[in-house]
């Protein structure tokens, strides 16, 4: 089954349509398949489907079978790489129910991506009846595993038909769902960073705060590099002095010293506002913790971790949460981190973080949708 890009014929609406799927997946076939899921392998058998054209609007919203889409060759994403996308997660509670979170943060995150991107921002209240009615029929693929959620993909790309610099009139908006479990293999008690002195992820006045795939294009070569390195993870600098530290090739990341106080590099467009970062943010002021958005440079980061003063650090982001940090690479030089494993703060903040996500802990902020 193929889905054609080009503009539908039909009607214009806003209201959804649910198409009944010809052959879903068997209930043993689900069930083997979400045993050992891993992290984007495993896909549901339907998606959120919305098109958008000058014309119509946004117009013919689905749920619908997920298939492969039919592409003209001179579709506009393929040649200036109009593309946005969001990544959050559907979790069950305990009751057997299922929720999101925060997903209103994400729908607004993603209309600034798009106009960032020259694109036709998707209505918030589009986004989010899409993502919620998308959980309830896929509701039944969240693994019966410790970890295991349903991970969420929308996305949107441009489609119209032509040659030539300027923004699209046609786009398609859709949203994929994917089986997880742990985001890092073996989940390891501590990552371990290379920081790139050559490439950079973003620069000021750039993209760097828009959730489109060119930013993480850019960081492939140089995660491809720290994994030949023997590390898990690429940390970049800022484009302009090549010493303030940013973020992951796609995680905020954060920094715990002796005193108890935090620090995380502040948005300044250069690197995304995290949904997790935010929320970190917030568990820490709740318990009274000092938390500075201010620029933090990697030479200093690497005598403070030396001296002792800088006792954790950690990575957090929707698919790996919060993650430790246990040493770092600066050219020729490695240093550890506290102990080089997980530190106490960023477990408690971790546990405090997916204990809220899974409904086994009170909510105070809010951030909990309850779907069904």
């Amino acid at each position: 089954m193929m889905l054609d890009m080009t503009t539908s014929d039909r009607p214009g609406q806003t209201g959804f349509v649910e198409v009944t799927h010809p052959s879903p997946t068997s209930v043993a076939a689900r069930a083997a398949m979400m045993e050992n899921p891993g992290f984007g392998r495993v896909f549901t058998d339907n998606m959120a489907l919305i098109r958008y054209s000058e014309a119509k609007g946004w117009h013919d919203a689905q749920i619908c079978p997920r298939a492969p889409f039919q592409m003209d060759p001179a579709a506009g994403v393929l040649h200036y790489a109009q593309e946005i996308f969001e990544g959050m997660k559907a979790y069950r509670l305990p009751d057997g129910g299922t929720a999101l979170f925060r997903p209103e943060a994400n729908a607004r995150r993603f209309r600034r991506s798009a106009e960032r991107m020259a694109m036709v921002p998707l209505p918030e209240e589009l986004f989010l009846e899409s993502v919620r009615r998308l959980v309830k029929v896929e509701r039944d693929w969240i693994p019966p595993i410790e970890g295991g959620s349903l991970y969420l993909r929308p996305f949107m790309i441009a489609t119209e038909v032509f040659l030539g610099v300027k923004p699209s009139t046609e786009y398609i908006y859709a949203v994929i769902a994917s089986s997880v479990g742990a985001y890092f293999k073996g989940e390891a008690p501590a990552v371990s960073l290379w920081v790139s002195q050559e490439f950079t992820r973003a620069a000021p006045g750039g993209t760097g705060a828009a959730k489109c795939g060119g930013n993480y294009a850019a960081s492939l070569v140089a995660q491809t590099e720290a994994t030949r390195r023997g590390h898990d993870q690429v940390l970049f600098l800022d484009a302009v002095e090549r010493r303030w530290i940013e973020e992951l090739g796609g995680m905020n990341i954060f920094f715990v010293f002796d005193d108890g106080s935090l620090r995380t590099p502040p948005l300044g467009g250069t690197i995304l506002a995290g949904i997790t970062r935010d929320s970190i943010i917030a568990l820490a002021r709740d318990r009274g913790l000092t938390i500075e958005e201010t620029p933090y440079a990697i030479e200093q980061a690497q005598a403070d971790a030396v001296s002792g003063r800088l006792v954790e650090a950690f990575a957090c982001g929707t698919a790996a949460v919060v993650t430790s940090i246990g040493r770092m690479t600066l050219g020729d030089a490695e240093f550890i981190i506290g102990s080089g494993g997980p530190g106490q703060l960023t477990k408690s903040l971790g546990q405090a973080l997916t204990a809220i996500q899974r409904g086994t802990a009170p909510d105070p902020h809010g951030w909990v949708d309850r779907v069904d």
